[in-house]
Formats: C-alpha cells, sequence, structure tokens
C-alpha cells in the first residue's frame, strides 16, 4: 500500500465509520481497485487494521466521558443513577451486540446469497421507516425526548441486536445503532454520542485485536491510520453540531435517505 492509496483509503474510513453507510464495505470496494494483486483477505486485513484510526479519534473525542465511566464503574455502588444507567447500557450492550456477532460470524460460510438479500431488505426497511418518522416529526415539529438519564435494559438489548448484526457485510454499525436510538426517541445528539462512544470497545475487541497478528506495518499503513483518524475526529465533530443546529426531524430524514442510499452502493 503506497502513500496514495492509504491516504484516500485513511480518509474514506475515517468519514464512513461515523455515518449510515458500512465504512469496512467501502473501503474494500475501493482497496480491490486501487490495491491490485493483493488477497480479498489482505484487503478485508487493511480495512479493518484502518479502524484503530477511528478508534482513537472517537476515545480522544469523547476522552473525558470515557475517563469518567471508567472510574465509575470501580464505585459503582456511589455513582448517580444517570451513570448507572450509562454503563449497564454499554456493558449490556456489548455483551449482547458481541455474542450474536460472533454467532452470525460462525453461521456466515456458505450464506453469501441469502445474507446479500438480508442486507439490502434490512436497510431499505430501516431507512424507509426513518424516513417516514422523520416528516412526521417534521410535520408535526416534534423532537426526540429521551437523554441518557432515560435508558433502560431493553435499549441495551435492542441497541446490542443492532451493532451485532453489523458484521454482516454491507451493514453499517453506526448507521444501525443511530437508527435504532433515534426510533426509540433520543435526541439527535444524544443518539449520535451513544452510538459513538459505544463503537469503542466492540471496534477494539472485534476490528483491531482480533486482526492485528495478521497485519505487516509499513509506512503506508501508518500514513493510512493517521488519516483515518484525523478525518474520523472531523467527521465526528460535524456530524455532532449538524444535529444540534437542525431540527430532529431533519435529521432522521437525512439519515433515512442515506441508509437507503447505501443499499445501491455495494
Amino acid at each position: 500500500m503506497d502513500f496514495l492509496e492509504a491516504i484516500v483509503l485513511g480518509i474514506v474510513q475515517g468519514i464512513a465509520e461515523w455515518i449510515p453507510i458500512s465504512s469496512e464495505g467501502l473501503t474494500t470496494l475501493i482497496a480491490v481497485n486501487l490495491l491490485e494483486g493483493s488477497t480479498l483477505n489482505e484487503i478485508i486485513t487493511v480495512s479493518l487494521y484502518l479502524h484503530l484510526g477511528t478508534f482513537f479519534a472517537a476515545l480522544i473525542y469523547f476522552k473525558k466521558d470515557v475517563v469518567y465511566l471508567i472510574k465509575q464503574v470501580f464505585q459503582y455502588k456511589k455513582a448517580d443513577e444517570e451513570t448507572k444507567n450509562l454503563i449497564n447500557f454499554y456493558v449490556i450492550a456489548t455483551l449482547v451486540s458481541g455474542g450474536l456477532g460472533l454467532l452470525i460470524l460462525k453461521g456466515i460460510t456458505g450464506l453469501e446469497s441469502v445474507i446479500a438479500l438480508s442486507q439490502g431488505a434490512i436497510l431499505m426497511a430501516l431507512g424507509i421507516l426513518l424516513v417516514a418518522t422523520g416528516l412526521l416529526q417534521v410535520w408535526r415539529k416534534y423532537e426526540g425526548e429521551r437523554d441518557p438519564a432515560d435508558l433502560k435494559l431493553s435499549d441495551g438489548v435492542i441497541v446490542g441486536i443492532a451493532q451485532g448484526l453489523a458484521v454482516v457485510p454491507g451493514l453499517s454499525r453506526s448507521g444501525l445503532t443511530v437508527s435504532v436510538l433515534l426510533l426509540r426517541k433520543f435526541k439527535d445528539t444524544q443518539a449520535l454520542k451513544l452510538s459513538f462512544i459505544l463503537s469503542l470497545p466492540i471496534v477494539l475487541i472485534g476490528n483491531v485485536v482480533l486482526n492485528t497478528s495478521q497485519f505487516i506495518f509499513t509506512w503506508g499503513s501508518l500514513i493510512g491510520l493517521v488519516m483515518s483518524f484525523i478525518f474520523g475526529l472531523i467527521t465526528i465533530h460535524f456530524l455532532l453540531r449538524l444535529s444540534e443546529r437542525f431540527q430532529f426531524g431533519w435529521f432522521v430524514l437525512l439519515f433515512g435517505i442515506l441508509v437507503m442510499a447505501s443499499v445501491f452502493i455495494y
């Protein structure tokens, strides 16, 4: 992977990780054309490695929240109700998504055609539901009302299932989790923040720890990592600011359109 290829793939990963389009699917699709002579396994390894850049982007952007939550885990009994709800949410969602993801990965072999059909159907149904919800909210001038203080165990389970489904090729982790949180009437900015922080443990375990042993370090890969990190930070900041400036319904509508558009990309 030369410098130009690394720059392109890093930028794509940094942006696509946080919007409702599969970053792994998009970087793999582009890498197939850029990294001529590479096997599919090598390309997938490069794509997964680039997740380390967006992992650090989210970790640094939300460092205060992450440090606070880690400290509160060790004094859980003394934590306030909102903090306990947040900790419970992240733990349950991570466990559910990890377990479901492993089950799907074990059963994924030989089911490519079924998976492709399911992937398109899930994305299209989700997109249509989001567009309908967005239009209704714009019409009624309604905004999401829930925040972390309102988190329930059922939220952790449902969002965990959504994140677990993202191991299916072409499904976007952020697209699924943010969409579910929006549909469960969380405030748009809170939905984004919950989803982005939730990515940290599952991305580290699923996309970094399990794949770094297969990756050979080069200067090109370092450049890709840096670009993924920089553009990941920029995209997180942009989306959070966008969600604060626009009416909730328009934001949901935009997500729905992007989710449906992603069906035709791969």
